[in-house]
């Protein structure tokens, strides 16, 4: 299958906020924010297994497609490292990860797509100032440890600035993966390093363009200012956004979980169709779970 063919025919239905779900939802204790550790604990697999399925009854409502996404976001050196992962543990672990959404989508009738996550080195919501090169090596294991396990494209999440991006997408093309890029946003549209999703997505593709773009972790009503009406805008295929529209610091500053406003998460979504074609993905975020995407998908 050709990357121009790997989503192409169905709409697809992606998870909600996987980590804030178990947290908050779930009461499962996740340091670091981690949630790649409970792959391989008997009870904690099993737990993902059935989050997932939940998805996977949404897109069978729905008539959709079902991509589904790795539990690896917090997976990378810096942060396995703080939870007593070595790199061949972390290799392990980011195919255990990958062969586990297999399982789940080998369990549905829909077509189904599986998506190895790969989060920001740093901070999801602080531009860290990367340098593409070293990006690249960075991140390259955790990609070839996808494409070992047989995922079908990567994903980079919480994008904070366009040289991280960069560094993905060498990283994918080396390793014969196709990429999505979804660069995360401010209450005002722009990244957190201060550029323009349109400025981020030239730089980008003078680069190496990835196969698709996309926005995560922002409501709706924080991506809708940074769009100009440029033709960057046909590019973004991906969107899976917070619940809530607190900015990125109201969230790190919150002690309870924000469900937001399910009414206008989805009327806000609604509105951008207006100036954006169909996402091709759509899921939820922070502070989402399968009630917000069931209703994104109209199917609540």
């Amino acid at each position: 299958m050709s990357t121009s063919d790997l989503l192409a025919g169905h709409r697809w239905v992606s998870d909600g906020g996987l980590e804030t779900d178990l947290i908050f939802h779930r009461g499962v204790d996740l340091p670091e924010f981690a949630s790649f550790p409970l792959v391989e604990q008997p009870d904690g697999a099993a737990l993902l297994e059935s989050y997932y399925r939940d998805y996977a009854a949404i897109a069978l409502t729905a008539g959709a497609g079902l991509l589904l996404e790795s539990p690896t976001w917090r997976a990378n050196p810096d942060w396995a490292l703080l939870l007593g992962y070595d790199a061949a543990a972390l290799d392990r672990v980011n195919r255990a990860a990958v062969a586990l959404v297999r399982r789940v989508a080998g369990e549905t009738e829909v077509p189904t797509r599986v998506s190895g996550v790969v989060g920001p080195r740093g901070d999801g919501y602080v531009a860290g100032g990367a340098d593409p090169d070293e990006a690249a090596a960075y991140h390259a294991r955790q990609v070839h440890a996808f494409a070992a396990a047989g995922a079908d494209l990567v994903h980079a999440m919480t994008m904070t600035e366009p040289a991280e991006a960069i560094g993905v997408v060498r990283a994918a093309r080396d390793a014969g993966l196709p990429v999505a890029v979804s660069f995360t946003v401010e209450t005002d549209g722009r990244l957190p390093d201060g550029s323009t999703l349109g400025t981020a997505i030239a730089a980008v593709d003078a680069d190496g363009p990835p196969d698709w773009y996309g926005v995560n972790c922002a409501h709706p009503t924080h991506l809708a200012p940074g769009l100009d009406g440029g033709p960057w805008q046909e590019r973004l295929a991906f969107f899976r956004p917070n619940a809530s529209t607190l900015s990125h610091t109201e969230l790190d500053e919150a002690e309870e979980l924000d469900p937001g406003d399910v009414d206008l998460l989805t009327s806000a979504t609604a509105s951008l169709h207006a100036q954006l074609p169909p996402f091709t993905v759509l899921g939820g975020c922070c502070g989402t779970d399968r009630r917000h995407v069931a209703a994104l998908w109209d199917v609540g």
